[in-house]
């Protein structure tokens, strides 16, 4: 099954709508490998779950189920899908493009989102909506185990072609995000992308309830707030002192102090013994931390650099465990 996406989602009758999270109309397919079921929300520029401009619009999960756990969900208590974080799940972001050179009224890029309108001489900032000048084209590939997502942008000088698959393999607790990102336009696409993750693991608050296993023997951490006070650092272990309070954050700008480290993080919830294992075929150039009261988000980077007419790959897997109550 493939459809072009723009306004044409809404119109397809292989569509389901989930009860769960909140009955929300939002068009969605639900994959599974028997083991895990997935509930996925699909791009929809005018019904879609996600339609702000920061976070690429692909493989938004709401729910994940595995051997009677969660591990995604609503983490915040008023849903706006224009808003910049009104998004649920392992989803990406990618550093915008073109968008110090861009004049006042010009166009820059947000891979997996399109081109967006530059509306004064302020720095760039996540947390701002941009008019959205060109959606780009939504291409879905949906099958019992896995979703695939195609967003084309070609009107720029930064056009791409950009794939992401989310797949649950065969008789494995697993699931696996690949992505392609092929340069279609003119300049060097050189930026970074990282995974916000999002986890609500069984419901749990944010606090001793958790632990956070992120690369490295020795953490070197910049920019922390909570350090002492809402978590601390054992080896490279994040570990919560206590539960966050409303309008409290624990946050790590990096953990590796600046250095390249391997793709490898553990999230567990210790109460129900759930934990997920998240390995990438490319080293994480920045591993930044945040929680808010809800949710705890280890944050890996990697760098991408794509010359014209080339294309970049990488690969990040999620391997789930219900461990022991």
């Amino acid at each position: 099954m493939r459809m072009k996406l723009y306004c044409l989602l809404s119109l397809m009758g292989l569509l389901s709508v989930a009860a769960n999270p909140a009955d929300h109309p939002f068009p969605q397919v639900t994959i599974t490998n028997e083991l895990i079921q997935a509930t996925i929300y699909l791009p929809d520029i005018n019904k879609g779950y996600y339609r702000g401009t920061r976070f690429d619009w692909s493989g938004v999960i709401p729910e994940l189920a595995y051997a009677g756990h969660q591990y995604y969900g609503e983490w915040f208590a008023h849903h706006d899908p224009l808003g910049h974080d009104g998004i649920v799940g392992p989803v990406e972001e990618f550093n915008p493009l073109g968008f110090e050179q861009t004049q006042v009224g010009g166009k820059f890029v947000k891979i997996g989102v399109g081109s967006l309108i530059k509306p004064d001489e302020k720095p760039y900032a996540f947390h701002r909506r941009y008019t959205l000048a060109d959606p780009g084209v939504w291409y879905v590939d949906t099958r019992r185990q896995q979703v695939s997502f195609t967003h084309v942008l070609e009107e720029s000088d930064y056009a791409y072609v950009y794939k992401k698959v989310v797949s649950l393999p065969t008789g494995e607790s697993k699931m696996m995000l690949t992505h392609s990102l092929e340069n279609t336009g003119k300049k060097v696409i050189e930026t970074r992308v990282y995974n916000h993750n999002f986890f609500v693991i069984d419901s749990e608050p944010a606090g001793p309830g958790y632990r956070i296993r992120v690369p490295g023997d020795k953490l070197h951490p910049i920019d922390a707030r909570g350090l002492g006070d809402i978590v601390k650092l054992r080896g490279n272990e994040i570990v919560f002192l206590r539960e966050l309070q409303r309008g409290e954050q624990a946050y790590f700008a990096d953990l590796g102090g600046g250095r390249s480290v391997d793709y490898a993080i553990t999230v567990q919830n210790i109460k129900t013994g759930a934990s997920v294992k998240i390995t990438g075929d490319r080293p994480i150039s920045k591993m930044v931390f945040w929680s808010c009261p809800t949710t705890v988000c280890p944050e890996p980077y990697i760098d991408v650099r794509v010359e014209p007419g080339q294309t970049f790959n990488w690969t990040i897997t999620y391997a789930y465990d219900q461990g022991k109550n």
